[in-house]
């Protein structure tokens, strides 16, 4: 069975349609075959898809899934590359207790390493889901064939993204996005190339829905998401927070797309540890191939995603042990050799974080990175760490501390009974200063001092210890001691463990002056327990933890590590005995991976010892043996070599001839890529003269890659057959060139020379070296040019400087010339015949169509009257082009000033007037093409304020403004009004309206008993005027008239009409106007008289009586009169104004 294209349209039969389906599973597709599926049936469904596998060679693969549907699907396998109908190879079988379809492959081979679809089809429609299945080949390393996994998966990446469509981004991108901070967006869309933020936050909301619909079928919180870094040397981890719907859930890691095992042991390379709801993934063993995408699915649902970059850095100066007094700061800097923004710090394997007591920080170059541990105590003292990608360094913080009070209580009660001595000539100052001015860090000099001597109190500070009981950690079967140390040696001591007294029957106590000894021979699980030391009241206690780690004997132990050496195809065999508590952990390695039971590896356990035998052994199976023994008390590894002994390769070329001259014939080549296990003692020569077919036996000779042949005839040609000899075998025959002896042989012709780039001052050529070497290496070329109608030829490199590539820079021409070049290569005989003339090229820049280079140009400039305008335009164009400045599509006048220069144009108008504003284009044109840029310059002035401010009541609780317009409202239609309001309450200024195109506004909310004040301010694309400001108006009576009933029906009026406009073709185009009526009327917009109410590209409201329509890029097609109606029951009103396009330049182009 063949796959379907994806861009192809899936077969249906006649009759059928063809819809699209989502399936709660993510990654299958579903089609439906009729529009309505009757009740109690279904399309078919996977409710668990098959998982990607990745397995050894020789291994049982399965693929499962279960699939749903009424009625019952058929289910058929196929892969893209092949077929499965091979019984002996594919078996496709179906489990009724489980539901489980499966396609099994015993034994897997290399060759089925593809990608697999399950198809599932019944009348309502079809599922399909694809698997890709990958096989290690037996002999590699695991790490090596996930490297050319991941390496085979990137090159297809290139060329996914090589094919995909504009628009299209790496699913990879958003798989990043999905688990990343939203600091991180920025860096990640750089990465990916993406600028387009608006396109992708929406996109991402949309993604972020689907995959949270999909994770609430299993996951009931998702939290404090962490993503991968390297925490400690050699281990990386990722974290989060999370609660499972179903504890039994299945959870899967895969790295680059690729399912990886993981375990709960933290030895092993991927494990997991949870902690309640945390779950912690872990790298350990880190090398260069972990780098990579690391997800975490929950039944097939992507949780979280993380990308692991190893940065490739070195520590140039590594951290240095520091010594510190205590309550002082200490400080570790390390030098990086490539910048990196931030490393990590341990303390005590514990990583640190900046914070009160510790301060981290990196120069602004980010190579120095400095630790400083604030505020010194002893317990800070131990090994600190720094960590920069794979690599680490470490050193000690030494605290050193002073003998302080409370240290040392027995001298602070001592000092206290001096203190209370009836001797006032002890109690005197000479003797002892006061208790408040005593300091926490008084020194034993003081005390000494303070100590007279001379009475009971100074005299007798009583039995106490000076080193009390340590906990003590023994192996069983050595022994322990258990040592402390009282002030005097006149005081005896009892011994206790778990409560009871110790007997000399039992154990050894010993007492050496003031130390007291407890000596346990011979250790057993039974001597563990809390011992106590007691004498005079006092007493000091601690534990012995008698353990039982792994253990081999030192004499197996060297005999272990003798290397195995044995032939290919024979059998080897490691053997280690050893003793410890169970359960034991056995495990072997081959070059640090595991080793597991298959038909060529065989390993037997026990309780006492451990054999591995490997079976038919190969050169591929030579490396470090290693056993690793592990349990509850600690680990242990024996390390041996394995050395399968075979011929060894063949000997490798190239031949490099050093010389070949009419006496001898010297060359050299290179050794065998693996000589078998053994060194290469000889190597055997055979040579053979062309011609002749016989071959002369020259013997052994010593085991350098070299020989030098004086034995051969002056213009002959010699071949030469080489093998490898070691203690083991002889190799397979390695075959030389023909060599020729003594004759000039001159290089054939190099190719044609092509034409890789030209320009005024310079041409590029390049060519390929001559199939003819003349036999031996080439040692430069020779290139040389010709004008056209010339018949001399002129060498362009220099006479003794042949040229060493096989691509040259012409500098030496002349702008608008047009030359030839031919290339003649030179070997050790000299100069060959030159290659056949390139064809002819002119020394002239390539044509270029003109290109604005300046992205950011303004569109819009709003000049002050009286001040110079400038506009700079840069551009870049080949031939020089011809360039035109028009205002509003007429040449501009003899006011204006235009400079041109090469790549750069430039409109000046010295002092610019009201006269100059209006719509500035530059047209660049040259014989490839032409470009056009518009600017608008507006020149204005500050605005003139509005004329006297009048106020009017015509409806209780309204006030209209109105005032005289400003006298710059003729000459500037930007210019507008803005009203602001001041009450005698509030005091206040605020404003009320703004961009009022007309000369009166009406105020609501007036309240009656206030005071009101009006400021109108005239408004342009400068600024502000100066305000116009009202009379004072107060209505201070409450006595308000009867109201009269009053009537505001009327017809449309317009009180604003439109006006005509003039815009450049492709800017935007804002027409209003204002209509009085009531009631609200209904307001039609017409173009040519056609309706453009319900026509999307026009923009239009209707607020408050203001009727608007926005243009965002005219064109042509808006060129015309419009028309504004409004009508309603009382009447019908109209106005008009007429829109003109400014595009068309062809006249001047």
């Amino acid at each position: 069975m063949k796959f379907t294209k994806s861009k192809e349209e899936e077969p249906t039969a006649p009759g059928q349609v063809a819809i699209k389906k989502r399936s709660k599973v993510p990654g299958v597709m579903i089609t439906q075959f009729v529009e309505e599926i009757p009740a109690g049936k279904s399309h078919p469904d996977f409710s668990r898809k098959p998982i990607a596998l990745t397995i050894q060679e020789g291994k049982l693969a399965i693929f499962k899934a279960i699939i749903t549907g009424s009625p019952t699907p058929t289910v058929t396998w196929a892969r893209n590359n092949g077929d499965v109908s091979d019984p002996e190879r594919y078996a496709v079988s179906y489990d009724p207790v489980l539901g489980e379809h499966q396609l099994q492959m015993p034994n897997v081979g290399v060759d089925q390493a593809d990608t697999y679809k399950c198809y599932a089809n019944n009348e309502y429609g079809r599922a399909i889901v694809t698997v890709t299945l990958n096989v290690i080949e037996v002999g590699f390393k695991k790490s090596k064939a996930m490297q050319e996994a991941r390496l085979g998966l990137n090159k297809q990446q290139n060329i996914f993204n090589e094919k995909r469509k504009d628009g299209e981004v790496d699913e990879k991108f958003w798989e990043l996005l999905l688990s990343a901070d939203k600091k991180d967006y920025e860096r990640i869309c750089a990465e990916y190339g993406v600028t387009d933020f608006r396109w992708m936050l929406k996109k991402l909301n949309e993604k972020k829905r689907e995959i949270e619909e999909q994770q609430s079928q299993y996951i009931e919180h998702l939290s404090n998401l962490r993503h991968i870094e390297i925490k400690m040397p050699g281990c990386a981890e990722f974290e989060f927070e999370m609660d499972l719907k179903d504890p039994n859930a299945k959870i899967f890691l895969l790295k680059d797309g690729v399912m990886v095992p993981f375990t709960t042991d933290s030895d092993e390379k991927h494990s997991l540890r949870q902690v309640g709801r945390k779950f912690i993934f872990s790298v350990h063993g880190l090398n260069a191939e972990d780098a990579g995408l690391y997800q975490v699915d929950i039944e097939g649902v992507n949780v979280f995603s993380t990308d692991f970059k190893i940065p490739a850095v070195d520590f140039l100066v590594k951290i240095q042990e520091v010594k510190a007094v205590e309550r002082e700061d200490a400080a570790f800097e390390c030098v990086l050799s490539a910048p990196l923004p931030k490393i990590s710090w341990l303390g005590k394997n514990v990583t640190l974080e900046q914070g009160e007591k510790y301060d981290i920080s990196v120069s602004e170059d980010m190579l120095i990175h400095r630790l400083v541990v604030k505020d010194c105590m002893q317990v800070d003292k131990g090994i600190y760490a720094a960590v920069a990608g794979m690599k680490s360094c470490n050193a000690w913080l030494i605290v050193e501390g002073k003998i302080k009070f409370r240290h040392h209580p027995h001298l602070v009660d001592q000092l206290i009974n001096m203190s209370k001595c009836a001797d006032p000539r002890i109690y005197s100052k000479s003797h002892i200063l006061p208790m408040h001015n005593f300091s926490d860090d008084i020194s034993l000099s003081l005390i000494q001092h303070l100590n007279c001597g001379q009475c009971t109190c100074c005299s007798d500070p009583g039995v106490h210890f000076t080193s009390g009981l340590s906990d003590v950690h023994a192996i069983i079967g050595q022994s322990a001691e258990m040592v402390c140390k009282l002030s005097s040696e006149k005081c005896d001591g009892i011994w206790y463990k778990d409560g009871k007294e110790v007997t000399t029957d039992e154990l050894k106590i010993v007492k050496d002056g003031a130390v007291h000894k407890l000596t346990v021979s011979n250790c057993t699980e039974d001597d563990s327990g809390k011992y106590r030391f007691e004498a005079d009241g006092r007493k000091t206690d601690a534990m012995l933890v008698v353990e039982d780690p792994p253990r081999m004997n030192q004499d197996d132990l060297a005999k272990f590590s003798e290397p195995v050496i044995i032939k290919v195809g024979q059998n080897a065999t490691f053997k280690m005995d050893f003793v410890g508590r169970e359960p034991m952990k056995v495990q072997w390695y081959n070059e640090g991976e595991e080793m597991l039971e298959d038909n060529h590896i065989r390993i037997e356990k026990s309780d006492s010892h451990s054999r591995l035998l490997l079976v038919k052994c190969q050169r591929k199976d030579s490396g470090e043996i290693k056993l690793k023994l592990k349990n509850e008390f600690g680990t242990i590894e024996a390390l041996s070599r394995l050395i399968v002994l075979d011929k060894p390769t063949n000997p490798m070329g190239p031949v490099e001839v050093l010389e070949a001259s009419a006496s001898c014939v010297e060359f050299k080549w290179r050794p065998p890529k693996d000589d078998g296990g053994s060194p290469i003692k000889n190597y055997y020569i055979e040579r053979n003269q062309i011609g002749r077919n016989t071959w002369t036996k020259i013997g052994n000779i010593p085991g350098e890659p070299h020989y030098k042949d004086t034995d051969v005839d002056h213009g002959r040609r010699y071949c030469y057959r080489i093998r490898a000899v070691t203690a083991e075998s002889t190799s397979d025959v390695f075959e030389t060139n023909d060599i020729q002896a003594g004759t000039k042989a001159y290089p054939g012709p190099p190719s044609t020379p092509k034409v890789v780039s030209a320009f005024k001052n310079c041409i590029t050529l390049a060519w390929s070296p001559p199939t003819n070497t003349g036999g031996t290496n080439i040692v430069g070329y020779n290139m040389e040019k010709r004008k056209r109608g010339s018949n001399i030829w002129g060498q362009v490199n220099p006479p003794d400087e042949p040229i060493k590539g096989k691509q040259y820079d012409v500098k030496d021409v002349i702008e608008g010339m047009e030359y030839e070049f031919h290339v003649s290569a030179i070997n050790f005989s000299g100069a060959g015949e030159p290659s056949t003339p390139s064809e002819f090229v002119i020394a002239r820049d390539p044509k270029m169509r003109p290109n604005f280079t300046n992205r950011k140009m303004k569109s819009f400039m709003v000049v002050r009257a009286e001040n110079s305008a400038r506009v700079n335009i840069y551009f870049e164009a080949s031939p020089m082009p011809t360039i035109i400045w028009l205002k509003d599509g007429m040449p501009v006048s003899k006011r204006v000033t235009v400079s041109n220069t090469d790549g750069m144009s430039q409109l000046l108008i010295p002092s610019a007037e009201r006269s100059d504003s209006g719509i500035y284009t530059i047209i660049v044109k040259n014989i490839v093409g032409q470009e056009t840029f518009s600017v608008e310059i507006r020149v204005t002035d500050d605005p003139k304020p509005p004329g006297p401010v009048e106020l009017e009541e015509n409806v209780p609780g309204t006030l209209t403004v109105s005032w005289k317009p400003s006298p710059d409202e003729k000459r500037d239609n930007h210019l507008h009004y803005m009203v602001m309001k001041r009450d005698s309450i509030k005091r206040t200024w605020h404003t009320v309206a703004d961009r009022l195109f007309n000369n009166n506004f009406t105020a609501v909310n007036i309240m009656p008993g206030r005071e009101y004040n009006f400021r109108v301010y005239a408004k342009n694309d400068i600024g502000l005027s100066e305000p116009s400001e009202s009379l004072t108006w107060g209505i201070f009576s409450l006595n308000l008239p009867p109201s009269k009933p009053c009537n505001f029906d009327s017809a449309p009026i317009f009180t604003v009409p439109l006006k005509t406009h003039t815009t450049p073709e492709k800017y935007e185009c804002y027409m209003s106007c204002a209509v009085r009526s009531n009631p609200i009327p209904h307001v039609t917009w017409y173009r040519n008289n056609v309706s453009l109410n319900t026509d999307t590209n026009y923009y239009i409201t209707n607020t408050c009586g203001v009727c608007s329509m926005l243009i965002l890029r005219v064109g042509a097609k808006d060129n015309g009169e419009y028309k504004v109606v409004a009508e309603n029951s009382l009447g019908r009103a109209e106005c008009s104004a007429q829109l003109t396009i400014l595009g068309m330049l062809s006249e001047y182009v």
